[in-house]
């Protein structure tokens, strides 16, 4: 079984835009269930495979509506916390090519007061973590203390950081604490824009070398229009193209990958990434790469189910 840990939110996402002298020509804000995580968490299970959800939620009608589509997804909610504190509210904003910004509403929201689960079911092969999840306290230290226990067992440890600067009050700190995690992290997936952001404007895939260096066994890289390349303790070993596709918009692109990568290598029976060579990870990455590109051209994180895989070209 996959967990997946991490915040769950609502996402307020631009709808048809409005007259331009209404209200300053503002777009309708349509709320979309989401969160890194939570998408992560939808990828996989669409995916057919056993994932579960690690997070609190809130009992508010968001909460209500986020359980109600993990449920729909196959995703078990054994794990899942509930509380009566409100949603996280992320506001979208996309620009003219549909890449999305983010203003997040989190103080005293119900995913950042997570409690510490304990060990989790044996059964449990591959621990995902990342995005706020990773940042806003006191869920972080939650997350970071189940992150080294189930490595220390020898559970899949995955991470996407996703970063979200505005939420990162001290840089040099997170930085820090990023590097600290490296020796419990099986498989790091981020993308060049935050591999440029923690590694302070280095070459991502120089980048992913040293982090390879530090006890990270492959860093899968998200490089937009230039696909996806994976980079092993033996150097970059992979890439493939992005998937051309009408872009609706981007979110949850990058989730859809990380959530695709943990069906892929549950599927695949891959317990040790540092096992494969480069033809099973191009076939790893070829799998995400064509997930995301379903992603994108559609509105909000709409990862595919396996019957979309099975019957796109």
């Amino acid at each position: 079984m996959i967990v997946v840990g991490g915040e769950a939110l609502a996402d307020l996402v631009p709808g048809a835009p409005l007259d331009s002298t209404v209200d300053g020509g503002l777009r309708a804000l349509l709320p979309r269930m989401g969160g890194g995580p939570y998408n992560v968490a939808l990828a996989a299970g669409r995916l057919g495979v056993p994932t579960g959800f690690l997070s609190r939620v809130s009992n508010d009608r968001f909460g209500v509506a986020l359980v109600d589509r993990l449920h729909a997804s196959g995703v078990d909610t054994a794990l899942l916390q509930r509380g009566n504190e409100p949603t996280t509210l992320a506001v979208v904003a996309l620009d003219e090519k549909g890449s999305a910004r983010y203003t997040f509403y989190t103080e005293g929201t119900a995913d950042r007061l997570v409690g510490d689960p304990g060990p989790l079911p044996e059964n449990v092969t591959a621990l995902s973590l990342g995005t706020l999840g990773m940042v806003l306290e006191p869920g972080a230290s939650t997350y970071e203390t189940v992150l080294r226990r189930e490595s220390a067992r020898g559970v899949l440890t995955v991470l996407d950081p996703n970063i979200r600067a505005a939420l990162i009050t001290d840089p040099a700190a997170y930085r820090a604490r990023f590097e600290s995690w490296l020796p419990h992290v099986r498989l790091l997936k981020i993308s060049d824009d935050d591999t440029e952001w923690l590694a302070e404007g280095a070459d991502p895939v120089e980048a992913a070398k040293v982090w390879t260096s530090c006890g990270v066994d492959a860093v899968v890289l998200t490089r937009g229009a230039k696909g996806l390349s994976v980079i092993t303790r033996a150097g970059e070993i992979a890439q493939v193209p992005s998937r051309p596709v009408a872009v609706v918009d981007t979110i949850g692109a990058g989730d859809t990958v990380q959530g695709a990568l943990l069906a892929w290598l549950y599927s695949n029976e891959v317990r040790d990434v540092s096992t494969l060579d480069a033809g099973g990870w191009r076939s790893a990455l070829e799998f995400a790469a064509k997930a995301a590109s379903i992603t994108v051209s559609r509105s909000g994180a709409e990862p595919p189910t396996a019957g979309d895989m099975a019957s796109a070209v």
